[in-house]
């Protein structure tokens, strides 16, 4: 998929979940900052959606895919298949454990008042078994699942006003810059896109891609970041 189809179906999930949310979440319990870009020690990190409560901070990454999917927690890819066609892709809840530290950094927040919640948009079938926060419908009510208060109302207010100040401008050059950062990351032979450790050129020694080139963190089993010694790994 190109960077510019990826971005293109990616605002299309976020205004999907935008509408979502206004339709089903009070505001008065529920504030809601959409596309939220911060900076973070290798960069930005592009989070495309955070709802502050009583009840926890909601970091939610949106995906809008057709076809089925398959993956599991550890996989550091998952897969979609539709119509025969294949596409490989960045695990989305490793994806959204690194948004989920980037905002507990920037807002001096705790991760355990934080809730990891992956959604699909469009017509997508999960086909391996997959943690409660993986979802491809029901995305408010699980939002409003959450009834243990972990948040007093001071705590709200200053954690909103902390992110609009922490977040970058919805500008053009905020993407462009942002879209830029991510590909020098993940075009990288030598440091590792999630965590920065230098990478390591190993060959597999069983599947079927044995006897197979790539880049793997020297850090593994701690970081699984892998990327093909061929080709770009998707973001």
């Amino acid at each position: 998929m190109s960077w510019c189809g990826a971005v293109a179906r990616g605002w299309l999930g976020e205004i999907k979940s935008t509408l979502a949310k206004k339709l089903l979440l009070k505001s008065a319990h529920y504030i809601d900052l959409n596309n939220v870009t911060i900076p973070t020690p290798r960069g930005t990190t592009q989070i495309d959606h955070v709802i502050v409560s009583r009840y926890g901070i909601f970091v939610v990454e949106s995906k809008n895919m057709s076809g089925w999917i398959f993956g599991s927690e550890d996989n550091p890819e998952w897969t979609k298949i539709n119509r025969g066609h294949t596409l490989k892709f960045q695990n989305p809840l490793h994806q959204n454990n690194g948004h989920v530290r980037a905002l507990s950094k920037l807002l001096g927040v705790h991760q355990d008042r934080m809730h990891s919640v992956v959604v699909f948009w469009g017509k997508c079938s999960l086909k391996t078994a997959l943690p409660p926060n993986v979802l491809t419908s029901g995305y408010t009510n699980y939002v409003r699942s959450k009834t243990r208060v972990l948040l007093d109302d001071a705590d709200v207010q200053r954690i909103v006003a902390a992110l609009r100040a922490g977040m970058l401008p919805k500008t053009s050059a905020t993407r462009r810059s942002h879209v830029g950062q991510l590909k020098e990351r993940f075009g990288s032979t030598t440091t590792c896109a999630w965590c920065r450790s230098p990478l390591v050129l190993r060959v597999a020694k069983s599947g079927s891609k044995a006897g197979n080139e790539f880049f793997g963190c020297s850090r593994y089993p701690t970081c699984r970041y892998v990327r093909k010694a061929n080709r770009l790994t998707s973001a």
